[in-house]
Parts: C-alpha cells; sequence; structure tokens
C-alpha cells in the first residue's frame, strides 16, 4: 500500500489505519520505560510533535488498545530484542490503564466574551470533566466511599 503524506495529525493509530507517512520515533518508548524517571519534561518547539509522541505513548501501552500489535508491526520499538532475544516490549503492549489528555488545542479564540485566560481556564476544565465522564462507570464500585463519589462528581466544567 503506497504511504501517503499529511500534516497536522495527533493521533498515532490514525496515522497508521490511513498509512500515513511517519518517522519512526518509537524507541521513545523504550527509552522512556527503561530510564524510570519520577517525571518527563518534554520541551521542543511548537508543532514538533510532542502530542503525537504522548499518543504514540498512549497507543502502546493502554489497555484500551491491547490487540493493536498491528499499529506497531514493523516499527523499531515492535523488532526490539531482549537479552533473551525474545521481543520484551511485545509483552507491554495494551497492558497499562493510561489516561491520556492533550492541551494542544487549548488557544483563546475571544469569542465567547471572556478574556483569554478565562477562556483558556475553561476549555482546559472542560478537557479534564470529559476526561473524567469517561470513567464515570467505575464509581460503581465497592472501592469507593460516598465521598469519593462526590469528589469524582464535582469535577465538571463549572469546578473551581
Amino acid at each position: 500500500m503506497k504511504l501517503k503524506t499529511g500534516i497536522g495529525y495527533q493521533s498515532y493509530a490514525e496515522m497508521m489505519e490511513k498509512n500515513i507517512f511517519y518517522i519512526d520515533k518509537t524507541l521513545f518508548l523504550r527509552d522512556w520505560w527503561e530510564y524510570a524517571d519520577k517525571v518527563t519534561l518534554i520541551t521542543r518547539p511548537r508543532r514538533f510533535g510532542k502530542t503525537l509522541n504522548m499518543n504514540t505513548v498512549e497507543c502502546f501501552f493502554s489497555i484500551k488498545y491491547a490487540n493493536r500489535g498491528d499499529l506497531f508491526e514493523g516499527k523499531s520499538i515492535w523488532e526490539e530484542k531482549s537479552p533473551d532475544g525474545g521481543y520484551a516490549y511485545r509483552k507491554l503492549q495494551g497492558k497499562y490503564p493510561v489516561i491520556f489528555m492533550s492541551f494542544a488545542d487549548v488557544k483563546p479564540t475571544n469569542n465567547a466574551g471572556m478574556t483569554a485566560l478565562e477562556e483558556m481556564k475553561a476549555i482546559v476544565k472542560q478537557i479534564i470533566a470529559n476526561e473524567y465522564k469517561k470513567y464515570r462507570e467505575i464509581m460503581a464500585s465497592d472501592l469507593f466511599s460516598d465521598d469519593d463519589r462526590a469528589h469524582f462528581a464535582s469535577v465538571n466544567r463549572d469546578m473551581d
């Protein structure tokens, strides 16, 4: 299948599914995993692929993408061998709960009758509230108290 070129993609899975040209940076996954830092700070200029790299992390590790090794076939991380000759990283694909939020689109439009700061705060609150909504079914678990449920419910676009 012929590769296509495209700009502006922030979804690794979408790029692989649409056969969009991708410069293989998947060994970042190995490096990040092996360094085991408490905090990873990624600073790069605008339009340098930060969101795409973070989305690649989500696609690789998240249980949401379990059994989607096809997204990584032919990429460096998929071919990376462990000292025993096996493919250690293939075993990590799709095995972890991952929460991924991008703030790449937090840009004021100045159309909402708010200051730029107020508008940006509102957008960030909405992004966080949307992420919470994705996991609301977990609150039915007996592992959570009524206080936990109330706190969880308080996360919405109108929160402080």
